[in-house]
């Protein structure tokens, strides 16, 4: 896209902050940012955690979140990582991976789904860190790939609410 993507403005405000809100809306107590220029991300108001695993993709930063909040031995079962590319998300959306992830404790991953998977878009429990850290170490980056070898639970959300935008195209047609 040329520019930082998390400060798009889609609709007066930043991807990022509009995907922030979404998971606000959900119940999420903290929400940051996962990597990124701290000093660029500021207008964003989010705490800018420095990504662990540069260049390892969105695996790396599962991981690394998940490392994160088991370092700080916080009180966390789980964590929402979603992608700042999904503007049109709500907390509505969201609630329903929520109530999965409750009722489903024991699963390593609640992802949400249209006609297929959105991986970055998932609740990952704290207790996956070991079996990610393992795919994560024999060379796996697809989250993909690790979803389909954990416990997992899908979540049908709406569909414009996972239409990511990763093009001039694409931000174009969502306006």
């Amino acid at each position: 896209m040329g520019r930082t993507k998390a400060l798009i403005e889609v609709d007066g405000a930043p991807m990022a902050a509009l995907v922030a809100a979404a998971l606000r809306g959900s119940g999420c107590v903290t929400v940051l940012a996962y990597g990124g220029d701290p000093d660029e991300l500021a207008p964003l108001g989010l705490p800018v955690v420095p990504d662990r695993y540069p260049g390892s993709g969105p695996l790396g930063g599962v991981l690394g979140v998940l490392e994160m909040f088991d370092e700080q031995d916080a009180v966390v079962t789980g964590v929402f990582v979603v992608a700042c590319d999904l503007p049109a998300l709500t907390g509505a959306d969201l609630r329903g991976l929520v109530s999965a992830s409750r009722d489903h404790p024991a699963v390593d991953v609640v992802v949400a789904r249209t006609t297929s998977i959105e991986p970055t878009c998932a609740i990952w429990t704290m207790s996956a860190i070991e079996p990610i850290r393992q795919l994560f170490d024999h060379g796996e980056r697809a989250l993909h790939a690790v979803i389909a070898r954990l416990e997992s639970i899908e979540v049908d959300v709406r569909g414009a609410a996972l239409r990511n935008i990763n093009t001039p195209d694409e931000l174009d047609r969502y306006s």
